[in-house]
């Protein structure tokens, strides 16, 4: 069997390779893995910080392949080199506040100590919409705390995942304790079936992580740690600023041609301002560039992932346009044979039943509301709960609105994607296990130990003892 990587933008193949053996990786990782944790944490650092100096000298190598395997645009694909680059520092400042050894004295000379230990064999499933960035968030806090890594790369971009892990071993980590498996489906539930590891940090959709989940519920042992996007709404309340208000909206529904897991899936907008914003809405849409990545003037978004994807977006949009939906923008596909689409976007107010589902890419679905009750109801409307921002209103309604909407990441007047690396990244429902990444991955890299230590052994029955002359000998 061959695995292929197909250029989004052109179609032309990228890379081709063998799929993994899984057995072996994981041995390998698992052999590896003793010396490893057993290193002072500094040497791991050590090699971790080489790690981020050599990507900062590879950078542009690494963001033209991103490029081409993903389609998203070189700006953007810059952006997330630089995230990468980024992620040593803020590892070691969140290992340092989150996993930090701490002692204290005690009466008698009892110490009482806090550390932490790795896992032990951590397998680590990453998305095709940030190849690099989203897997890198998860392997460099696990490495850091002392596990072995076994990295399994979206079969879409596995260009990118072996770019990645070339990276680390020339910085010096070891080849074992950063492992890389390629394969599809079949590949990824062997490594999270595996006896030999401890830990599963996955990233990706709901379908997936609701199979991780269930596959491994018998075993209570091993950390799991999802991630799993969202059907995310962005509330548009009593601005008078219809311009800002309306480029926040294209942010949020349009940036990474809608590939990005806090992208706005549904804006509710109050009934009194709703033909004013969707008529902005409409007019900066229609000037954003649909290109290729390398093209100039650069676009502001580049293809969908694969034709496959492309076709379902459509069929989506179809379907709610036939069950009631009214279409603000029609969604089109410029190429019959490639994954490009133009944004589309569909009043759905009249949709009796509106799939709660993630449309991963660039449809945004538009809800009109009377009062803000409602807006924060129709919020709710989902089993996910990743992100959610509310655009105008007043300082208590956006208190009303943090307190009631449910989801990890919740924005005023901001976008509902970029959130913030020096925070914890992850949501509720069917978005994640309550295991937030980025600034929290610490949490889940490494377990608390307590201990209660003296220098000599001292112990006293001070009640329930029989006077020793009442014994009788044995």
């Amino acid at each position: 069997m061959t695995l292929v990587s197909i250029e989004p933008a052109s179609g032309e193949v990228l890379w081709q390779g063998t799929p993994s053996d899984v057995e072996a990786e994981i041995a390998a990782a698992r052999a590896a893995w003793p010396e490893w944790a057993a290193m002072p944490m500094v040497k791991r650092a050590d090699a971790l910080k080489r790690f981020s100096e050599r990507l900062a000298n590879n950078k542009d190598g690494l963001a033209k392949l991103i490029a081409r395997e993903t389609g998203k645009p070189m700006w953007e694909a810059r952006t997330e080199v630089e995230s990468v680059a980024g992620k040593f520092e803020i590892s070691m400042k969140a290992q340092s506040e989150r996993a930090a050894q701490r002692r204290s004295e005690g009466a008698m000379g009892v110490r009482s100590a806090l550390r932490h230990k790795p896992h032990g064999v951590m397998a680590v499933l990453g998305p095709y919409n940030f190849p690099a960035h989203l897997p890198n968030g998860h392997i460099i806090p696990a490495l850091l705390a002392g596990n072995a890594v076994v990295f399994k790369p979206s079969e879409r971009t596995p260009a990118v995942g072996e770019m990645l892990v070339e990276l680390y071993r020339e910085a010096g980590v070891p080849e074992g304790a950063i492992r890389i498996v390629q394969g599809g489906p079949d590949a990824g539930q062997a490594l999270v079936g595996h006896p030999d590891i401890d830990g599963v940090l996955f990233t990706g959709s709901a379908r997936a992580g609701i199979a991780i989940n269930r596959a491994l519920a018998h075993r209570p042992d091993r950390i799991v740690a999802l991630e799993m996007g969202g059907n995310n709404p962005i509330i548009v309340w009593d601005t008078r600023d219809i311009p800002n208000a309306a480029t926040i909206v294209v942010q949020s529904a349009f940036l990474s041609a809608g590939q990005r897991c806090s992208n706005a899936r549904r804006l509710i907008v109050s009934e009194a301002i709703a033909d004013d914003l969707l008529a902005a809405v409409r007019k900066i849409t229609d000037r954003l560039i649909v290109g290729a990545p390398f093209d100039e003037p650069q676009p502001f978004m580049g293809p969908v992932i694969d034709n496959e994807t492309a076709d379902g977006l459509m069929e989506s949009f179809l379907y709610l346009l036939s069950n009631g939906g009214q279409a603000v923008r029609f969604m089109t596909r410029p190429q019959e044979n490639l994954p490009f689409l133009t944004p589309g976007i569909i009043d759905v107010t009249r949709v009796a039943e509106r799939p709660d589902v993630e449309l991963f890419g660039p449809l945004l679905q538009v809800v009109r509301v009377a009062n803000f009750e409602d807006a924060i109801r129709e919020a709710n409307a989902t089993a996910y709960g990743l992100s959610a921002a509310l655009v105008g209103g007043t300082t208590l309604q956006y208190d009303q609105f943090w307190a009631n909407v449910r989801a990890g990441i919740i924005n005023w007047n901001r976008p509902t994607n970029g959130a913030s690396s020096s925070l914890p990244f992850g949501g509720v429902g069917l978005s994640g296990n309550h295991r937030p990444s980025a600034y929290y991955a610490a949490d889940y890299c490494a377990y608390p130990v307590s201990s209660s230590e003296v220098d000599a052994p001292r112990a006293t029955i001070g009640i329930g003892l029989a006077p020793e002359k009442l014994l009788k000998p044995s």
